[in-house]
């Protein structure tokens, strides 16, 4: 704590240097993006940077420091310094420097380049400089030449031991003044990327916070500038959606508890396999409301998980070290183009940890002692329980009608008896319509096949050895199935019949009162119907219809009776495949905390991705298309808990395909109205990701109107520590081996989709050789084949897809990845030079490490 006030300290001492000085020593290559547009300069002129590239050729020494200093008659002020620079296999020193220039000292000063000796690191003493140039700045400003080569000497000015190259960059005039007592707090501002512009809007606030900007200058090989800008962000998703998402199943498995026990009365066997349901649910809930609320307290407060507490109990759902690592490349003359990758810890469930290995290994132990779950779908599911609900309303509806018929009949009124004659047979059309289904008969099949072999000890204490087919109206097992489907048909045929014959009955006792009205009025009796005739007939309408009611109301009851029990059982082996056959409660647990770190991360890149590509037709149409890709590149190694890791992690990617993403409006643009929801259940969620009016309104009508955008999840792991070394020489390696392959598959089947659907797409051509050489590269069976994750990134970034880079905890090794790879864009993409590119990736990783340590001591305090 001590060490970190005294960082703070110095922070604040720097902070207030810049505003007492603002143009003072600046690292390598590396400018303030407010000091960019003039931010912390009182001036109105422009602002002046110098670009020094040394090139040493010196016998007597193996490492080196360049250092730049101003010279003027009253001080010797040094500018900037790059690292320690070693030797390169020609036997040269090079290295090259970004340092801006005080308009005060432009007409009397001079700036001097010195080379020091740097083979003693522990000791000073042994510094010593082994050559020097000087050139005035005056005269560098006037030459019509951007750059002017000088000679580096010894400091006798004998001999030669190198060159210097010096360009001079000019920025736009600033025509904004800032007063000195807010230099400090634009200082603050411009650390944590709150720059007022398009990349702070509303929609981009949803996605990130907390932003941490550099920015870089970097020499093409055309000796043009590439101005980069390098954003570290945390963002607000990695609690909100993990809140989300508990509440969810939470919710699910409520609803679940009120289906199974709304079932009523059940057979023993039956009603132990609903308390092992409703066992398994009400743990579940309480355990996820307990997470729910620390979740909640925690949130309040900050927005990030530090590795050092991704085995917290309570912190299991929070993605652990999520950071959105963006790079905007701005070339000369052209706007600049962002590359994004999301980085994040290998969502894996810490707390639990992996002494039985991870969820692939768990599940398996799991599926080899469980019988086999009922193979009914989701739709299915829903459908059953339509069922239930018909038949539990038409029934009395029905019986209902039937009593009230036999009580019309007694009134021996033809008109009011069609009426309710009428309301019957809606009421029976419709029961037939719900009920007669085809989920009814593969139930019943079900139920025939599936007998309990064995005994079973339910939760609840109950031993039992029956067949599941012992509830009242569900059939034997050794019944023919035939059988069973000829029954279930005659019981429709038999209320059509049933029907048909009341109809019949009606009508034949109204031609019967026709005739004896018109018999009436032929005779002109003088005299009424006697109120025994009138008895009589009523009853005579009665006795002939009751036996054909009755029968109706028993073909009625045995169709609700057999329904009942098929879509009971369809029910209850839902609710049984969705908690008792996933495992144990850990295991479950397991998997919707691995499954909820993964799904912050992907919606954090699929929200920036659909940001950028707001204006872009082609992207869109791809959205609708063939949905999303999401390349998950692993860096774990496949030895010791990280197989665990890897495991976790490659089920809860796989878990991701039946994740999609629907587009719809917000209703301000406020920060809450922008936030993305999370709606569904487990195992068909949708992410909704609201617009502001004006964006959503430029959208095609399919997305407009909710169509869903399907996700591609693709896994890539290749482990690259000294772990990994020891996995291939001593140890097994197949995991990763099959974990490549099946991505691989999938990765060629969504870019075939898109060749199908698109094949007019920019780039969509230079797909086939890129996955030809994905193919030749895991053929090859190379130790520490990092080339297969560069060219699965390659793919990634040509379809435009999801990047997610995940290590152990997002720290060293997910770093060096990710800044390698923006070095190699800049010399793939746009052209950075060879001698650059060391400088370069020198110089990212030592901010990267500095910004992360920085958010990990904030997180901490």
């Amino acid at each position: 704590m001590d060490s970190l006030r005294r960082g703070f300290a110095n922070l604040r001492t720097l902070m207030d240097s810049h505003a007492a000085a603002p143009h003072s020593e600046q690292n390598n290559n590396l400018e303030n993006p407010a000091a960019d547009r003039g931010a912390l300069t009182g001036a109105s002129s422009s602002q002046q940077f110098l670009h020094v590239e040394c090139q040493v050729t010196v016998a007597a020494a193996t490492r080196v420091k360049i250092h730049v200093s101003t010279v003027d008659p009253y001080d010797v002020r040094k500018l900037c310094s790059t690292q320690i620079v070693k030797r390169s296999e020609d036997g040269e020193f090079r290295a090259s420097i970004c340092c801006s220039i005080d308009p005060k000292l432009q007409h009397h000063s001079r700036m001097e380049v010195r080379v020091y000796r740097e083979d003693d690191l522990r000791s000073h003493s042994s510094r010593s400089c082994l050559g020097f140039t000087s050139f005035s700045i005056r005269d560098l400003l006037r030459s019509k030449e951007p750059r002017c080569s000088l000679k580096l000497r010894t400091m006798d000015g004998v001999d030669e031991v190198g060159d210097v190259t010096v360009s001079r960059l000019q920025l736009e005039e600033e025509t904004e003044d800032k007063s000195a007592e807010n230099k400090s707090a634009v200082l603050c501002d411009a650390l944590h990327g709150s720059v007022q512009d398009k990349e702070n809007s509303p929609m981009m606030r949803a996605a990130l916070c907390s932003q941490v900007c550099k920015l870089y200058r970097f020499q093409t090989e055309d000796h043009r500038w590439l101005l980069v800008r390098e954003q570290m962000s945390e963002t607000p998703l990695s609690f909100s959606l993990p809140k989300q998402l508990l509440s969810a199943l939470i919710r699910e498995h409520t609803d679940r508890v009120e289906e199974v026990n709304a079932l009523g009365d059940l057979s023993p066997h039956w009603d132990g396999l609903r308390h092992d349901a409703v066992a398994h649910s009400h743990q579940l809930i309480g355990c996820y409301q307990q997470t729910q609320a620390e979740i909640h307290r925690l949130s309040t407060a900050s927005c990030f998980k530090a590795s050092s507490s991704k085995s917290d109990r309570h912190l299991q759902f929070i993605p652990t070290n999520l950071h959105c690592q963006r790079m905007e490349v701005t070339d000369p003359g052209s706007s600049g183009v962002w590359y994004e990758v999301v980085t994040f810890g290998a969502p894996a469930d810490h707390h639990q940890a992996f002494k039985h290995g991870g969820l692939k290994r768990l599940l398996s132990k799991h599926t080899d002692h469980t019988h086999s779950s009922a193979p009914f779908s989701r739709d299915e599911l829903c459908r059953a329980k339509r069922l239930l609900a018909a038949a539990s309303q038409l029934q009395p509806l029905i019986f209902g009608l039937a009593e009230q018929l036999l009580s019309v009949s007694m009134e021996v009124d033809p008109n009011r008896l069609q009426d309710v004659l009428d309301d019957l047979r809606e009421q029976t059309s419709l029961f037939i319509q719900a009920l007669n289904d085809d989920l009814v008969k593969v139930a019943l099949q079900d139920m025939s096949s599936r007998t309990c072999s064995s005994t079973h000890l339910h939760s609840n204490g109950l031993l039992c050895e029956v067949s599941p087919g012992d509830q009242e109206g569900a059939p034997r097992p050794q019944d023919d199935k035939e059988n069973r489907e000829d029954e279930w048909d005659r019981t429709w045929v038999n209320i059509g019949k049933s029907l048909d014959c009341i109809t019949d009955m009606v009508e034949r006792l109204q031609e019967r009162q026709r005739h004896l009205q018109e018999q009436q009025e032929s005779t002109k009796s003088q005299h009424t119907t006697s109120p025994s005739s009138f008895s009589s007939s009523s009853s005579s309408w009665q006795e002939q219809l009751l036996p054909l009611v009755v029968t109706l109301r028993d073909c009625v009851r045995e169709a609700v009776t057999t329904a009942r029990a098929a879509m009971t059982f369809v029910v209850l082996q839902g609710a049984v495949a969705a908690t008792v056959a996933q495992g144990p409660t850990q295991i479950v647990q397991r998997r919707h905390a691995v499954f909820s770190q993964g799904l912050s991360a992907i919606v954090c890149g699929f929200m920036l991705k659909l940001f950028g590509g707001l204006e872009d037709p082609e992207f869109l149409q791809q959205l609708l298309s063939v949905g999303i890709l999401a390349q998950f590149e692993g860096l774990l190694s496949t030895y010791g808990e990280e197989v665990g890791m890897l495991e976790d992690m490659e089920v809860g990617v796989a878990d991701l395909s039946s994740l999609a993403f629907a587009v719809t409006e917000a209703q301000s643009e406020r920060p809450d109205d922008l936030q993305p929801t999370l709606t569904g259940a487990w195992g068909g969620f949708v992410v909704e990701v609201p617009l502001p009016s004006e964006s959503f309104r430029s959208l095609p009508e399919e997305l407009k109107a909710g169509r869903l955008i399907r996700v591609e999840p693709v896994l890539f792991n290749i482990g690259i520590n000294q772990h990994q070394s020891l996995a291939e020489r001593f140890g097994d390696s197949s995991l990763q081996e099959r974990v490549n392959q099946q991505s691989c598959e999938r990765l060629k089947a969504y870019c075939n989709k898109l060749r199908e659907k698109l094949p007019n797409m920019a780039g969509i051509q230079s797909l086939s050789d890129l996955l030809s050489s994905l193919d030749r590269s895991m053929e090859s069976k190379k130790r520490k084949n990092v080339e297969v994750l560069w060219l699965a990134a390659s793919v990634c970034r040509k379809v435009n897809g999801v990047r997610l880079t995940s290590c152990k905890s997002a720290k060293d090794r997910t770093a060096m990845s990710v800044t390698l790879e923006q070095c190699s864009i800049l010399r793939e993409q746009h052209t950075l030079s060879q001698q650059q590119f060391s400088s370069a990736l020198d110089n990212m990783r030592r901010c990267v490490c500095v910004c992360v340590c920085f958010h990990s001591q904030l997180f901490l305090i």
